[in-house]
């Protein structure tokens, strides 16, 4: 997956595409994916880096979503379940079971998570992992030793799933070149073409170069999540806005808050939101927060209340309160709330998607969440046929197995998360031991990896790299600055660019990793 050759396939395409997708996050590639795997010309273009948004800040859980059943969405809950288990199945690389245990502390949460557990089990059906089940306190002790243990009265143990997101969006991008897409970054749509009033095609600006071309297609297909009016205010300024953004943050601890396998689900926060505590990584993800938002931004800052929320809330259930000195990063993402006619809170507002088709032919989806993003692909793909008049395909993505797909992974080596690809990066430190190096010890990340981003995903900058490639940005964010440096010299190399050029790399890696790190 290189640039120059996405570069050369768009500038030497003669016609219409006939699918154009605006947006690189889960959506957009899964649409990629989708359209390119039917036999669609197919071409997705990306502002900034794939998954640089929202789609790189989530709680890494592939799951059916337990507070939606608590709210009574049965049929997100059912979508999800189905959904998690297809990806398990299509990219087990990157998705594995986790554990979870719901401590009790009141007699009838017991009965009650107990009840409503059982329910999600029968909602996976055949897809279902393991089946939930009662523990007494000291098998939650057990399980969790460090779990606060005044007035713990057992737990529930219950089991979803978990992946490595940007990782996955990376994989998906692939598995879209594979079958015959283009993808692009750092490619920013400024207008849109129309023909007789449809939308004909789209204006672009390729960043790199500073270079502004044309794109003719026969749909166009906006997946641009919480940006998505900005690209309807392109064909309609006057349309009412339909996205609600809504901030999420979480923030990384050391494995010793969590040094076992299970992670630890709170229902009910103080905002009634749900709280998780998850290993990832041998770190620890804990989040996340629900507050709206006036304006979307590519690099959402975490508030200082967010941050007092998530530790005050996960003090009440750790026996070693974490403090803000434990903090290893702390990462914000947007999410796309589709907006209701009511004046609701944000985290009542459904998780559903939903598809819109301007009059122009703009069709538009938002919504929704990582687990869905196969069915939402979908949706939108068959809704795009349909205005592009093309001919019809069935979707083959139920079991397309997604790029570097490998069914045994070891979850410890770090280099699991590259699937079938990981010999190859291997037999790079075979050739060149200094590639094998650890950056930093503080970070599971070596030299080869630097090297395979450039060369084989599309990686243009430190930020790429340290944020998305690797997760250095999340694990340890102040690391992640130390290594910046040994990044940017061996970028450098790839992309045959001068010390200026790391040096400035530096600079604005540095700038955008002083929001990750608490003061």
């Amino acid at each position: 997956m290189k640039r120059k050759r996405a570069l050369e396939a768009i500038e030497n395409f003669d016609g219409y595409w006939d699918v154009v997708i605006i947006g690189g996050g889960a959506t957009g590639l899964g649409a990629a994916v989708d359209a390119s795997a039917r036999g669609y010309t197919t071409l997705l273009l990306e502002q900034h880096d794939f998954s640089k948004g929202t789609s790189s800040r989530s709680t890494k859980l592939v799951h059916g979503g337990v507070r939606y059943l608590r709210q009574g969405n049965v049929s997100l809950v059912l979508e999800a379940l189905h959904e998690r288990g297809l990806l398990a199945q299509n990219a087990p690389h990157l998705v594995r079971n986790q554990s979870f245990i719901v401590p009790i502390y009141d007699w009838w949460e017991g009965p009650f998570y107990g009840i409503g557990l059982k329910v999600y089990d029968k909602l996976a059906g055949r897809l279902g992992i393991k089946p939930s089940e009662g523990l007494s306190r000291e098998e939650t002790l057990d399980r969790i030793p460090t779990l606060e243990p005044e007035g713990l009265r057992g737990g529930v143990l219950y089991y979803d799933g978990q992946f490595d997101d940007s990782r996955l969006a990376v994989d998906l991008a692939r598995t879209a070149v594979q079958h015959g897409g283009t993808v692009i970054n750092y490619m920013r749509v400024e207008g849109l073409l129309k023909t007789g009033g449809m939308v004909s095609g789209v204006r672009v600006r390729d960043v790199e170069r500073n270079k502004e071309l044309s794109v003719n297609a026969r749909v166009v297909i906006n997946a641009t999540g919480v940006f998505a009016d900005q690209v309807i205010a392109l064909d309609d300024p006057e349309r009412r806005p339909m996205v609600t953004p809504s901030q999420g943050t979480h923030i990384m601890l050391p494995r010793e808050f969590l040094p076992g396998d299970v992670a630890i689900m709170v229902p009910q926060t103080t905002d009634g939101r749900v709280l998780f505590a998850v290993p990832w990584h041998d770190r620890v993800v804990l989040g996340t927060t629900d507050v709206e938002v006036e304006e979307p931004t590519l690099e959402p800052r975490a508030l200082p209340e967010e941050v007092d929320f998530i530790l005050d809330n996960a003090a009440s259930y750790m026996a070693k309160d974490p403090q803000r000195s434990d903090v290893l990063s702390v990462f914000a993402g947007l999410r796309p709330l589709v907006t209701s006619d009511d004046d609701e809170e944000t985290s009542k507002i459904s998780r559903d998607h939903t598809v819109l088709v301007s009059e122009a032919g703009l069709v538009t989806i938002t919504g929704g969440k990582w687990t869905t993003y196969r069915k939402m692909a979908q949706d939108v793909v068959d809704q795009a046929a349909i205005v592009a008049g093309l001919v019809p395909h069935p979707c083959p993505t139920e079991t397309l197995r997604i790029h570097s797909w490998l069914k045994h992974v070891d979850p410890s080596d770090p280099l699991h998360v590259y699937g079938s690809d990981a010999p190859a990066l291997r037999k790079m430190v075979q050739k060149d031991r200094r590639l094998g190096e650890l950056l930093d010890e503080r970070l599971p990340v070596i030299g080869a990896q630097v090297v395979w981003a450039v060369d084989k995903e599309m990686a243009l900058t430190v930020e790429d790299v340290l944020a998305r490639r690797t997760r250095a940005l999340l694990l340890d964010a102040r690391a992640s600055v130390a290594v910046a440096p040994q990044v940017a010299k061996l970028m450098a190399r790839g992309l045959r660019r001068g010390r200026k050029w790391q040096a400035e790399q530096v600079a604005a890696y540095t700038a955008v990793a002083s929001g990750y790190i608490l003061d």
